[in-house]
């Protein structure tokens, strides 16, 4: 495909058909996307390919506990597991809510990968301010979305998830990985039902001003 068609198509697949994603065609996918750039050329990402149900079944109901809160959050009109206003909404409530639904993605996909930062090598320039830390960040998604965009390009798709990190020591446990990784994003990957061919986004003169934050759109 062409590259700005990708860019335009690649859309969030959370259902998949039965079709296969072979592992000749997963291995070109991380072999392109592994290009992206990282903070120093450093380097740092690992990508665990899981295809075993028993693990999936796991890592499934391991992201449940994150969208519990994040969908009793939503329904009582919160900004979900936002980093500047704590969570209003009470245990019992939380533990009340079904989250099975995001687990789905994970047991319906035919590969599940999971993307872990080795922080030994990550560069945070934000250590030490007084917000939530997002600039190691950089050095892990850059590759996670290259990935999305080559199986978009193969004819394949996935969704970028994030649930599972509120339970990460027992990730980490799962998979056996070793203690100075971070788990950044889980990608189930398969053949999608549907294949979206236009998205929706703000327009640029919304999102894109010149010279200043407030200054007149680019």
């Amino acid at each position: 495909m062409e590259l700005y068609d990708v860019m335009r198509t690649t859309a969030a697949v959370r259902q998949f058909t039965d079709d296969p994603l072979p592992d000749e065609t997963l291995h070109r996918i991380l072999d392109n996307a592994r290009f992206a750039p990282t903070g120093g050329n450093r380097q740092g990402v690992r990508v665990i390919a899981v295809r075993d149900m028993g693990t999936r079944a796991t890592l499934a109901e391991l992201t449940i506990p994150g969208a519990q809160r994040y969908l009793a959050q939503a329904q009582h009109g919160e900004s979900p597991w936002n980093p500047l206003s704590p969570c209003g909404v009470d245990a019992q409530t939380i533990a009340a809510t079904d989250g099975s639904s995001f687990g789905k993605p994970v047991l319906e996909a035919q590969v599940v990968l999971v993307f872990c930062l080795d922080l030994s090598v990550a560069a945070a320039l934000d250590q030490d301010l007084d917000r939530i830390g997002v600039i190691s960040g950089a050095s892990v998604y850059p590759f996670v979305w290259n990935v999305l965009l080559a199986a978009r390009n193969e004819g394949f798709g996935g969704v970028l998830t994030t649930m599972v990190v509120a339970r990460e020591p027992a990730v980490k446990e799962l998979l056996n990985i070793p203690e100075q990784f971070a788990v950044a994003a889980v990608v189930p990957l398969g053949k999608p039902v549907r294949q979206v061919k236009k998205l929706t986004r703000k327009p640029l003169r919304e999102i894109a001003t010149r010279e200043s934050f407030d200054g007149p759109p680019l």
